[in-house]
């Protein structure tokens, strides 16, 4: 079982930070715009139990298809952080998956857009994050609390407070809060 530990930071952009990543040294890992599609049952159980199902696939900068995953995740451990179960497939043809998934009779309760650009520091990853109609956001994803921590602090980021919520709890919380139907690409 791999569990996913992980901070997400609101941030007012994301400029700041990636000054301060190419100051602290850290390796940049490209851009993508990411195609996520998330799946429930029919009644909800999955998101009932604190669970998700995700379909995403990547493409580069320039339009290019770079991979596809479809992604399990269990529920929330106690904790400061975000700890869940993580379980990643990687996918040579994510439309196809998607047509099983829904042969199965799972059902689209989200489908979004959103730029990701990545970068490691030390053992953590962080990600710049804009999903639409969110702003931006920081991700550092590492081995430990203490590493995320410690990446923190080196970006001076440690004033800020880590947004517990999903990317998907928001959008969906924000679809329903504006009356739009749950199908978000990236805003222009």
């Amino acid at each position: 079982m791999a569990l996913e530990i992980e901070a997400k930071f609101r941030v007012d952009s994301h400029d700041d930070v990636r000054a301060r990543l190419r100051e602290a040294g850290a390796e940049p890992l490209g851009s993508v715009i990411e195609t996520n599609v998330i799946f429930d049952c029919p009644d909800g159980s999955l998101r009932g139990a604190g669970c998700g199902l995700r379909l995403r696939s990547t493409t580069g900068e320039d339009g290019t298809p770079a991979h596809a995953t479809l992604t399990f995740k269990g529920p929330q451990q106690p904790g400061s952080l975000k700890v869940r179960e993580e379980i990643d497939v990687g996918l040579d043809d994510a439309a196809g998956m998607e047509q099983i998934l829904v042969s199965c009779g799972l059902h689209t309760i989200l489908w979004y857009q959103k730029r990701r650009e990545s970068w490691r520091l030390g053992e953590c990853r962080i990600e710049l994050d804009e999903p639409p109609h969110l702003g931006w956001f920081i991700e550092i994803e590492g081995p430990s609390e203490a590493a995320i921590g410690a990446v923190q602090r080196q970006l001076r980021l440690g004033h800020l407070t880590h947004e517990p919520r999903s990317y998907v709890h928001l959008l969906l919380g924000h679809c329903q809060v504006h009356g739009i139907a749950p199908r978000l690409p990236l805003e222009t």
